[in-house]
């Protein structure tokens, strides 16, 4: 069982930045694949990045387009925390947001199906 916690969500105005992070438990925290996705009222929960173990010390890291460039995901395996960071932030960025774990190295990281845990979710409010 993993168990997985978001903070850091909250308010903020466009073109802020705000860092997400995930705390989560299990041995081998190294392994999981971390992902972030998001939800935004009446609409389906969508992916975000992914940060996945690739080998060794090495983790390869993966972006939604709507985000790419804008958001960066990293984690801390000795503190068993995945963050997303969150610079020039749009409205349409507004959504509850989720970190979830893969523990199965599934290739197909962008589809929600695919992660065996999932956390409550965080909203984030970006205004005009």
């Amino acid at each position: 069982q993993v168990q997985l916690v978001e903070s850091g969500g909250g308010l903020v105005q466009a073109g802020g930045s705000l860092r997400l992070s995930c705390a989560a438990s299990g041995r081998t925290f190294s392994t999981y694949g971390m992902g972030w996705f998001r939800q935004a009222p009446g609409k389906e929960r969508e992916f975000v990045a992914v940060i996945r173990w690739s080998g060794g010390d090495a983790y390869d890291t993966y972006y939604a387009d709507s985000v790419k460039g804008r958001f960066t995901i990293s984690r801390d395996n000795a503190k068993n925390t995945v963050y997303l960071q969150m610079n020039s932030l749009k409205p349409e960025d507004t959504a509850v947001y989720y970190c979830a774990a893969d523990l199965d190295y599934s290739l197909r990281y962008y589809l929600r199906n695919e992660y065996d845990y999932w956390g409550q979710g965080t909203q984030v409010t970006v205004s005009s």
